[in-house]
């Protein structure tokens, strides 16, 4: 077997594209999870409002054709596969296609930039779960390491973020408040990995490249689905924004710093939900952009390449923790122990 890579697979989370896909889709994402139906059917209600279409995929794609580009431009001559967690083109099939075109060793990028189980140990299961499924011929597959603190990513979030500010009237501008959001997760699993630091060290990256003081910004959440009584990282978005309007804001930049691209998630939570509550209570919100297809943020990608192409490439890390491993040990990140159903 060959020690060099032959090729390189996106991993990401996928999505429907029609509504009849749906249904299915969140059956494949909660399952073996506690999450009664009565949740599911309300998630489903999100996708109703865009035909069932979400912009995943196309956001998938879109990132592929500009690394495919980024990588040609460099002489990095390697084929791009893409798999996904919960929907189709599904990573089973895909790790089938990768065996049958006779490739044996293949550098996995997986959408998903900080720790935890959700973000890393689940694709990193999902990945060898795939690889049984093929059997003998599955390729051996690493994962490029995390990247919350990897120089390019902070500067693409902190582009994005001084466009949302010039978007705030000037004589609010260096006084706006600015909310960092991320996906929130159970408090049982965000205590058994870095999630939280990982977030809080990129929002003060971000933050410092501009300028903006660290009393300004804080770190909260959305998008939780679990049960009412199970605690989950907290203050959740709509709860902050409605603080911040009571403390005296009249603007706010929200910023979905724990996510890669404008997805379901993104634009139900944000652009409909919690832009609904800032209209209600007289905020003015203005949504920064996540990373997406930034070019400096397709560059970071193909630095993380060429690191694992080359060892004696620089591993470019900035801030207080340096840069992450590239084989997360064993223990890393466990999957949370579920409780019945109520």
């Amino acid at each position: 077997m060959t020690d060099e890579y032959q090729a390189i697979l996106v991993v990401s989370f996928g999505g429907p594209e029609k509504m009849e896909d749906v249904i299915p889709f969140l059956e494949n994402v909660l399952r073996g999870r506690n999450v009664p139906r009565e949740r599911l059917l309300e998630v489903a209600e999100h996708y109703a409002h865009f035909d069932g279409y979400s912009p995943i995929n196309d956001q998938c794609r879109a990132l592929i054709a500009s690394l495919d580009e980024e990588l040609q431009r460099h002489e990095i001559e390697l084929p791009i596969f893409w798999g996904n967690r919960n929907w189709h083109p599904m990573l089973a099939d895909t790790m089938q296609k990768i065996a049958d075109a006779g490739i044996e060793r293949v550098l996995a990028y997986v959408t998903a930039g900080y720790g935890g189980y959700s973000g890393c140990r689940q694709y990193l299961d999902d990945i060898e779960q795939a690889r049984q499924t093929v059997g003998e011929a599955a390729p051996v597959v690493d994962k490029i390491r995390l990247f919350y603190n990897h120089p390019l990513f902070v500067a693409a979030n902190a582009e994005n973020l001084r466009a949302a500010l010039a978007e705030i009237p000037a004589a609010d501008r260096d006084v706006c408040p600015i909310a960092f959001t991320a996906h929130s997760i159970p408090q049982t699993m965000a205590d058994t990995s870095n999630y939280v630091q990982q977030l809080e060290e990129n929002c003060r990256l971000v933050a410092e490249e501009c300028g903006v003081d660290a009393a300004r910004w804080q770190l909260v959440y959305q998008s939780r689905s679990g049960r009412p009584q199970d605690p989950w990282l907290e203050p959740d978005i709509c709860d902050h924004l409605r603080t911040l309007h009571a403390d005296g804001a009249k603007q706010v930049v929200v910023m979905p710093l724990g996510f890669l691209s404008d997805h379901m998630e993104v634009i139900y939570d944000l652009d409909d939900e919690a832009a609904g509550v800032c209209a209600e209570i007289g905020l003015n919100m203005v949504r920064a952009k996540t990373a997406g297809t930034h070019p400096l943020f397709v560059q970071m990608i193909r630095e993380l390449i060429e690191e694992r192409i080359n060892p004696h490439s620089e591993r470019r890390a900035v801030g207080q923790f340096g840069p992450a491993v590239d084989l997360c040990p064993a223990d890393c990140c466990p999957q949370p122990q579920r409780r019945p159903a109520s």
